[in-house]
């Protein structure tokens, strides 16, 4: 029997976790699995066949410290998603070489420090009296901002503190998630496994579950696997797993981010996607 470690963190109160539907599937599969803490200073990590980056969701905090973590269990065994791979997803500035690739991305304007006057000027440069504001290295919509040319002046103090010297990203508000919701495909060893449609609760942007966005299984159409497909070919290392969040803009399907690290998989709403999983890390294994 394999020993297979899940990467998490301390404290997981705030969040839904579904990993756990995991567990009987992979001892059923001959491989014993044990939840670890990223923030563990004394783990051997040579015990475990195979280390799955899964609820690490306080990464963004501490992203220099991460990184260690994540080369000192790359140095003992195998780590998925791959560690290069994972450090290319860290900062969404990926979002550029997809673009490059052809693949289309929402318009974004990347500032190292926070420039009001500039951020100002995008909502010309975007045609939108809407705009989103985030840093480029974030999770779970932390600091992540709708704003209008009213509420820059009222919020001046506030984005001022958060971006100053932060890399960050504009881009226009995509009115479609919160009119028709944003799309999520889950690939397991480069399959297709399930698709969900998010939905933000009333009066909110963010379709995250902990900020009160309901979730719904539905069928990816033929457009949707075109565009998540060609991310997963410009990627620079194959993935165990892929979310690849996509949304309507312009009349066109766009990616919103690529989540290579610490995704929710969303177990929970397809009972066929643990055995999936499963096989794709069998797969690895073998």
């Amino acid at each position: 029997m394999s020993r297979i470690a899940f990467l998490s963190t301390d404290n997981l109160e705030d969040f839904f976790v579904y990993d756990e539907l995991l567990v009987p599937v992979f001892e059923q599969s001959g491989h014993q699995v044990e939840t670890v803490s990223w923030h563990s200073s004394d783990t051997d990590w040579s015990v475990y066949s195979m280390v799955i980056v899964r609820s690490t969701w306080d990464y963004q905090t501490q992203p220099e410290a991460f990184l260690r973590c994540l080369k000192n269990i790359d140095k003992q065994t195998r780590l998925q998603n791959p560690l290069e791979l994972m450090r290319w997803n860290l900062d969404k500035s990926y979002l550029k070489s997809l673009a490059e690739a052809g693949i289309a991305t929402l318009p974004t304007r990347w500032v190292e420090h926070y420039d009001e006057p500039l951020l100002i000027e995008q909502f010309s440069a975007f045609h939108t009296d809407k705009m989103v504001i985030k840093p480029t290295v974030s999770a779970n919509a932390d600091d992540t901002f709708v704003i209008t040319p009213d509420s820059v002046k009222a919020q001046s103090a506030l984005l001022s503190s958060c971006f100053n010297h932060r890399a960050h990203m504009i881009q226009p508000f995509a009115d479609e998630i919160v009119n028709h919701g944003e799309y999520s495909l889950f690939y397991f060893g480069g399959e297709l496994s399930h698709c969900i449609l998010k939905t933000p609760k009333g009066g909110d942007f963010r379709v995250q579950e902990e900020h009160g966005g309901s979730l719904e299984l539905v069928n990816a159409d033929a457009a949707q696997q075109h565009i998540s497909e060609a991310v997963l070919a410009a990627l620079p290392q194959p993935a165990l797993y892929a979310r690849i969040d996509i949304v309507q803009f312009n009349n066109q399907w766009c990616v919103i981010e690529v989540e290579l690290i610490e995704p929710s998989l969303y177990f929970n709403l397809d009972d066929q996607s643990p055995r999936r999983f499963v096989e794709a890390v069998t797969e690895l294994l073998n």
